[in-house]
């Protein structure tokens, strides 16, 4: 048999902990972020779009294991996680999809509430007044589900699924939500929001652990970014203009979220509970 090329030798010698976050950072980044500027910049509205949506296929068709080298095929389907779900998983992983967001979102306005919103840093920073609202509305459609795709297979899928298999799925999910928030750090409206990072990424990946797929995190996360990239990185749905609570004191806006943010985090929690049960129960029955 030939011997495995040098670079695979070296690659294989790495601990597990620097090869699942060198690759989990290659896998998002290779699309989520490089392809992505390239094709924006370089090709006008709407073929930046159109061309974006032929990668983006192509770049799932790959990393998922349904195309490419048969020789890592089986690798590739792992990194991915599950893509057939029981009724029963599926059930109680949407309602966990929506609830996730609703922590999300509740999280941000409370958090706006109690410090003022910085509404400088928080701006996409392009100007999209010069071009047709459903044109933005496709680009921001499209822009979360490149970050929802990109990221949940890089971090929840070939960076968390190698940590969970070697140090457990608690250790896979904290040191993949580190390296999450470590991914927004060069973001101007990431400082405020640093633990909301750590926790979103722990969300998301108790998520991918408990349904056992990456399907539900990718649905979760671009459902959050279309609400982000609308609302509070532009004002096309919307403009938060509440003052913070310093000013109005605690009024019923703050108490109906604080009400939003509690519920929906305790049932998230017992949802994604439900949601492994359902899929060990499964697995159990069909061994």
């Amino acid at each position: 048999m030939p011997s495995e090329p040098i670079y695979i030798r070296y690659w294989r010698r790495l601990p597990v902990l620097v090869r699942a976050i060198l690759s989990g950072f290659f896998v998002y980044a290779i699309i989520g972020l490089f392809a992505w500027m390239a094709i924006v910049v370089t090709l006008p509205a709407p073929w930046s779009l159109i061309f974006m949506v032929g990668v983006l296929w192509i770049y799932v068709k790959f990393f998922s294991g349904n195309w490419g080298p048969n020789n890592s095929l089986e690798a590739r389907r792992e990194m991915f996680r599950n893509v057939k779900l029981s009724a029963k998983v599926w059930q109680w992983s949407l309602i966990s999809v929506v609830l996730i967001v609703a922590v999300i979102q509740s999280g941000l306005v409370i958090t706006f509430r109690v410090i003022e919103f910085p509404a400088e840093a928080w701006s996409l920073g392009f100007d999209y007044s010069a071009v047709p609202m459903w044109i933005v509305w496709l680009y921001i459609l499209l822009m979360a589900s490149v970050a929802g795709i990109t990221e949940e297979m890089g971090f929840r899928g070939y960076m968390q699924v190698p940590l969970e298999k070697r140090y457990g799925p608690t250790i896979g999910i904290m040191v993949s939500s580190l390296m999450f928030m470590a991914l927004h750090l060069n973001q101007a409206w990431a400082p405020v929001v640093l633990l909301h990072l750590f926790l979103i990424g722990v969300m998301w990946g108790v998520l991918a652990y408990g349904s056992g797929s990456l399907i539900p995190g990718i649905i979760s996360h671009t459902i959050t970014d279309i609400f982000n990239f609308s609302y509070w990185w532009t004002d096309i749905a919307g403009v938060f203009d509440k003052p913070t609570i310093v000013v109005t004191g605690i009024d019923s806006h703050f108490i109906v979220w604080i009400v939003v943010f509690a519920v929906s985090g305790t049932l998230s929690i017992w949802t994604v509970l439900r949601t492994r049960n359902a899929r060990t129960t499964r697995v159990n029955h069909n061994p």
